[in-house]
Parts: C-alpha cells; sequence; structure tokens
C-alpha cells in the first residue's frame, strides 16, 4: 500500500477493473465523500439499493482489510475538508453513558496506529537534526498552538536556540525572518491545516533552511513542502481535535534528544533544580 496514495486516487486506480455494483459505490463515494463518510456499509447498500455484502467486497477490491478500513481512509481524506458544524455530526447521536469509552478507545487507536506507521528511520533523522541546527523554530498554530508550546518547553529544557514561533506583538513572519540554511524548522499541523502555517514553512524552505513536519499523513498541505515527515493520527471526535498521538510523538522525540544529551543536560537540571527549590516554584509540602 502506498501511504500517500488516498482513498479518491485508490478508487481512480482500481475503477477499471470494479463491477458495475462495485463502480455504483465508487461514484456515490466520490461524489459524496462529505455525507459517505458518517455512513455505514448498510447504509450506503440501502442508499444505492444494492447488498451489503457487495459493499464489503467493494473495500477488500480496493485493498483494504474490510469496510471499517475504508472508511478509517475515507476520514483521512475528508477530515481536513469538513467544517466544524459537519464534524459536529459524528457524536450527535452519541450515547453520554459510551462517550467516555468510545473517546479514550479512539484515542488508543490513534496510539497504536502511529506507533505501527512511524519510521524509525525518519524519526532518527529528526532528532539528528534537531541536534545539530544552529536554530530550531517550533511552528504550530490554531490548535497545533499547544503541541508547540509543549515541545518547545521542554526541547528549550534540553537546547539554548529554541524559538516557538506564536501570535503576538510581532507578526508571524518577522520572528521567522532570519531562517538561515544551518537552520531547523519543524512544522505541526493536523486538519483543520492552518493557512499560515503552511505559508511559513513555504518561507522556510525557500530560505533553505530545514524543514521537519508533524502531521497527520503524506498527503498533509505540511509534508509537500518537508524534507522529513512524521505522521501521527489524530482521530475525528467530534468538533474535538484529538491530539493524543501527536503529543506522544513529541514525548518520544523529547526523551530521544534528552538521552543523546545526557551528559550535557545533568548540569542543566541539577540548577534548575536549585532555583526550583530557592525560590518554590513547586509545591514540597501538601
Amino acid at each position: 500500500m502506498n501511504k500517500k496514495e488516498d482513498l479518491i486516487e485508490r478508487i481512480q486506480n482500481c475503477y477499471a477493473h470494479l463491477s458495475k455494483s462495485q463502480k455504483m459505490i465508487a461514484q456515490y463515494i466520490v461524489n459524496n465523500y462529505e455525507k459517505a463518510v458518517f455512513m455505514t456499509s448498510k447504509d450506503i447498500a440501502k442508499e444505492l439499493k444494492i447488498s451489503e455484502s457487495t459493499v464489503v467486497r467493494f473495500a477488500s477490491e480496493l485493498g483494504y482489510n474490510g469496510f471499517p478500513e475504508l472508511k478509517t481512509a475515507l476520514q483521512e481524506f475528508v477530515k481536513g475538508k469538513l467544517t466544524t458544524l459537519q464534524r459536529l455530526e459524528i457524536t450527535k447521536e452519541s450515547n453520554e453513558e459510551k462517550l467516555l469509552a468510545e473517546v479514550l478507545n479512539l484515542d488508543i487507536g490513534s496510539i497504536k496506529q502511529t506507533l505501527n506507521e512511524v519510521d524509525v528511520g525518519t524519526f532518527k533523522k529528526v532528532v539528528d537534526c534537531i541536534l545539530n541546527a544552529r536554530k530550531i523554530y517550533i511552528v504550530g498554530l490554531r490548535t497545533s498552538t499547544v503541541i508547540a508550546e509543549y515541545m518547545g518547553f521542554y526541547l528549550n529544557l534540553l537546547r539554548d536556540n529554541v524559538i516557538v514561533v506564536k501570535r503576538g506583538v510581532s507578526d508571524l513572519f518577522e520572528q521567522i525572518l532570519r531562517v538561515e540554511r544551518e537552520d531547523l524548522v519543524i512544522g505541526i499541523g493536523f486538519p483543520r491545516y492552518s493557512r499560515r502555517t503552511v505559508d511559513l514553512l513555504k518561507y522556510a524552505k525557500s530560505q533553505g533552511a530545514t524543514v521537519i513536519a508533524l502531521t497527520d499523513s503524506f498527503i498533509s498541505p505540511l509534508a509537500r513542502i518537508a524534507d522529513e515527515v512524521l505522521t501521527a493520527k489524530n482521530s475525528i471526535i467530534s468538533f474535538v481535535d484529538s491530539l493524543v498521538a501527536p503529543l506522544s510523538l513529541v514525548n518520544a522525540i523529547v526523551v530521544a534528544v534528552g538521552t543523546r544529551e545526557r551528559e550535557t543536560i545533568t548540569g542543566v537540571f541539577e540548577k534548575l533544580e536549585n532555583i526550583w527549590e530557592e525560590y518554590e516554584v513547586y509545591l514540597t509540602k501538601f
């Protein structure tokens, strides 16, 4: 399976070999993907007046292990295109008593899928890039701001060359204006993608900087710009963006950097502990 091949491309590549009924399903999904993403195999069968088994065989014909895997691929394709109201449709009929388990299980599934699909070689390259960069710029806007700030907080404890690009008094481009060839820019973006994040990465690329994308798939607009891509799955959970798997991947990156720099950062953390104790940063008695 080609990681960069999305569902629609796969349908187009397989279309000539599909049966008449399967071509009906293909045309329906391509023309109505915003509706089909919320439908079960039974719903599609009823809509097209065909058997449910035909829908299941259609998924297999495309190379998926059943309809659930096809639906996941469809979600991956459309989630960057859905409005907040459309995403809300996913949980409009959810039972509140089951919602807790449903959301947590989706997050667990996202972490497992990320672990299965992440490229270890790319992961090591990303750690190398962080350790070798003159300056490190971290760009993550909208909901991805949470991940960017989190990553920046911990990398700042390990390195003295980290800048988190964020909205404030100065313009975003002013903060990244002096990016150079020896620098590293880490772009973080998940559906719905921030146009400004993509613009900043394009600028960094034009200046010769190395660009790393932390995003949801290889067809992400961030991935198309980046030199290296690390993907983390984010499930569609109503109007909420699930950041559990991306944050877990960031944790792994930070720990890997810290492990490589163990001797250097030991003194840093000893100094920090003294400061935290002297200025009572943390509660010690409770």
